[in-house]
Formats: C-alpha cells, structure tokens, sequence
C-alpha cells in the first residue's frame, strides 16, 4: 500500500495515477526524454492491453488516467516504469547530455537510500492512484490534466500543447491513441458557463 492509504485495489478500473521524477528534477524539458514515455505507453497499450483516457508530460512529473484490458494494472505500470528508466538512463549515458554526470550522479545517489533499487532511481516510489468511479470525476481528473501547460505558462491553450491528450480530445489527434468517454466537446457545447471556465 502507498503512504496516505492509496493503492490501487480493482485492477479492472480505471485510475488517476501521478508518476514523479525523483527531486522533481527536470528531466522532461529535453524532447527526447518526452518521447521515449511516449514511445513506451505507445508499447504498453499494443503489447500489454493499456488503455489511454488522458496524459500530460510535465517537466519533471506525469499524469495519467488508464486502464488495463487484462485487469493487471499494476504489473503495467512496473514494467512502464522499469523500461522507461533503463531506456532514459541509456540515453543520458550515450548521448550529448549536457547534464549527464549531474543526473547520472543524482538517479545513483537516489538508488542508495532504498534497498529496491541496485543502481539508479528515477522515479520517485508510488504515483497516489485514485480511482475513476465516475464520468464526471473522469472530467474533472482530464480536466486537471489538460490544464497542467496553461498553468504553467507554457501554452495558452492546452490542445496547442503537444505532449498531452487535450488534443485528442478538441481535434480528435494527438501522439498518442485516446480513448474518449463522452466527449463533452461534443456532447455539452449548450453548457456555455462550463467551457468558459476552460480554456481548451
């Protein structure tokens, strides 16, 4: 179980999951670190039966809401989170990183206070789940999400961020495949004191 009692306890739903790179370090400003989680849900959801309602790639964190097919979230996200280490901690070691020995230091350093780990921590221990138990709690979590950039100042509208599922959800593309649940783009446009307080 996670500290503050959140686990997840139906594999079969879906759930609002928060992954942190450990120190909040700001790994993700760097494209290609962006790319590989993309790379690896892209993975997960044809191999391993992930299904996608909603991400957006922060700079040093990731949210999530999915859900598994096979019932095993759990074992999904451990592998997502193994493979998405070893293949940023190759990269970091092979590349130009201009950080290299700076973040290969800190993920080593990281790795010495826990006994899981034998070499490198990345991501910090657990990702606070909670469980999708309706639609409207579904929005509100996508909500959150896709507004994420435009808080951050990063974009004025969260579909021109290109690193999240807002897209998906206001012009129907995006890097990933989304899985919409009514899509209240579509169906809720006579909602006008909703949308106003969006700025999709």
């Amino acid at each position: 179980m996670e500290a503050g009692g959140y686990k997840i306890r139906d594999q079969s739903k879906p759930h609002y999951l928060t992954f942190t790179v450990v120190e909040w370090v700001d790994v993700f400003t760097r494209q290609i670190y962006k790319d590989i989680i993309i790379k690896n849900l892209k993975f997960c959801a044809k191999e391993k039966g992930l299904v996608i309602f909603g991400y957006v790639i922060m700079s040093n964190h990731i949210h999530l809401i999915i859900q598994s097919q096979n019932n095993n979230l759990s074992d999904i996200i451990r592998d997502f989170k193994k493979f998405t280490v070893k293949a940023i901690i190759k990269h970091i070691k092979e590349s130009r990183e201009s950080r290299k020995e700076w973040l290969i230091e800190h993920f080593a350093k990281a790795a010495e206070t826990h006994n899981r780990n034998k070499t490198y921590q990345f991501w910090k221990y657990g990702s606070h789940p909670e469980e999708i138990y309706s639609e409207k709690f579904m929005w509100s979590k996508l909500n959150y999400i896709h507004l994420n950039p435009v808080r951050s100042g990063l974009v004025d509208k969260a579909s021109y961020y290109k690193y999240s599922s807002a897209s998906n959800c206001v012009l129907g593309d995006g890097l990933l495949n989304v899985s919409l649940v009514n899509n209240p783009v579509i169906n809720v446009r006579n909602d006008t004191a909703f949308w106003k307080s969006i700025v999709w």
